[in-house]
C-alpha cells in the first residue's frame, strides 16, 4: 500500500498512534474530531494494514546500557563449511543476539549495519570477540560510536 491509500483521517490516527500508543480512541477522536466508536473502527481496519504492532520505548541509560555503537559488517561471500549461504547464516545468528537491536543488509562495500546497545565498552568488547568476530561468515568489522543522539524518533514521516 502507498501512504495515498490512506485518508486524512486514518494518517491523523497514525500520527496520535506514533506519538502516544496508549492513547484512547477518545482521546484520539477529541483531538481529530470523530467519535471514538469510528476512530477504534479505523484503528482495527489500520491495525491489519499498517500497524506492525504497540511497544515500549525504554531509555538505553536507565536501564544501564550507557553505550551505542554502529558496526559495520563484511562477510565472506562464500564458505565450504557452511550449507546455508553465509548470509543465511549470518542473518539468522544475528536473530539470537540481543544486543544488537537492529539489523539492516546494505548496499555497497559492507553487507550489514548493527545497532549495539551495551552497558559498556567492556560489554563491547566481550560482545566483538567473543561473538560477532568469532562467527564463522564475518570478514571485516568497521565500529562507530554513538557520542550525542542528536534526533532518535520511531515515528514514520506522514502527515494527514
Amino acid at each position: 500500500m502507498a501512504l495515498d491509500a490512506f485518508d486524512r483521517l486514518d494518517l491523523a490516527i497514525l500520527s496520535e498512534l506514533q506519538a502516544d500508543g496508549r492513547a484512547t480512541s477518545e482521546a484520539i477522536g477529541e483531538r481529530i474530531g470523530l467519535s471514538a466508536s469510528a476512530v477504534l473502527r479505523r484503528i482495527k481496519k489500520l491495525e491489519e494494514e499498517a500497524i506492525d504492532r504497540y511497544v515500549a520505548l525504554l531509555r538505553p541509560e536507565a536501564l544501564g546500557l550507557g553505550l551505542t555503537a554502529y558496526v559495520n559488517v563484511r562477510l565472506e561471500k562464500r564458505t565450504d563449511h557452511a550449507k546455508r549461504s553465509p548470509m543465511d547464516e549470518f542473518r539468522a545468528s544475528v536473530l539470537a543476539w540481543p544486543e544488537v537491536t537492529e539489523c539492516v543488509a546494505l548496499t555497497g562495500e559492507m553487507d550489514f549495519l548493527l545497532r549495539l546497545v551495551v552497558q559498556d565498552m567492556s560489554a563491547y568488547s566481550r560482545f566483538m570477540m567473543d561473538t560477532l568476530l568469532r562467527h564463522p561468515a564475518v570478514q571485516d568489522c568497521k565500529t562507530s560510536f554513538v557520542m550525542d543522539r542528536v534526533k532518535a524518533t520511531t515515528a514514520l514521516p506522514i502527515s494527514a
